[in-house]
């Protein structure tokens, strides 16, 4: 599913084995405060709500307002502690997309599937993709957030070779790939101006009405009904 992309796009810097490097549990955050609300305000926009949604790729913290209606959040990451240390999810799998990209979840399942800050990760991500068309119910969006953060040892080589723009476009060819979704569309959420939900007093340094923050660009997909 993915001899159309150059050889060597999926190779990485560190190729040990991924159950390795999740081992240690890491209980920070990876982007900051103001993309993390970000990342939650397009949440809001695309996902339907009270739904049941698949957090992919989890971890100790999801990125749902706590206003947001979540009828239950589902979350499949590679450490247990992290996972165990979320407080929204109602259950989880500890799961290496990499080695198997099966999800281990009923066809038609969720209202919406999240991605955050972690598809640079996925050596097979045609064949994710085409799993969680699988998983979602007709029609049912799938919501990518990415920045310009990342464990560079573990990404995709096509992925660091990419600016940020570039990297919506390879996103895409994932989605159109996979079969499983409508024409996804692009938006950029990156905190400058206006920082969505955040007081001005907390905002960091402005100068020339900008804010300079961690940017964030988002891809959503619907699934075919």
């Amino acid at each position: 599913m993915q001899d159309r992309y150059p050889a060597g796009s999926f190779a990485r810097e560190d190729e040990a084995p991924d159950s390795e490097f999740y081992a240690e549990p890491r209980l920070v955050q990876h982007i900051d405060d103001y993309a993390i609300a970000a990342i939650g305000e397009a949440y809001r926009q695309f996902l339907p709500p009270d739904g049941e949604y698949l957090d992919l790729m989890s971890s100790w913290v999801s990125h749902f307002p706590d206003d947001m209606p979540v009828n239950r959040l589902v979350g499949l990451g590679m450490n247990e502690v992290e996972l165990a240390r979320n407080p929204r999810l109602a259950e989880y799998a500890v799961h290496d997309l990499n080695a198997d990209p099966h999800l281990p979840y009923e066809d038609a399942r969720f209202d919406g599937v999240v991605i955050a800050v972690s598809v640079q990760y996925l050596t097979r991500p045609v064949e994710v993709f085409a799993e969680i068309g699988r998983v979602l119910k007709p029609g049912a969006p799938v919501v990518v957030c990415y920045s310009n953060r990342c464990f560079p040892t573990k990404a995709v080589r096509i992925w660091l070779a990419l600016d940020d723009r570039e990297k919506a476009d390879l996103i895409a060819t994932y989605i159109v790939g996979s079969g499983a979704f409508d024409l996804p569309s692009l938006h950029d959420f990156s905190p400058r101006s206006t920082l969505i939900g955040v007081p001005m007093q907390q905002w960091p340094k402005v100068r020339s009405g900008e804010v300079y923050t961690d940017p964030l660009y988002v891809v959503v997909a619907h699934g075919k009904a």
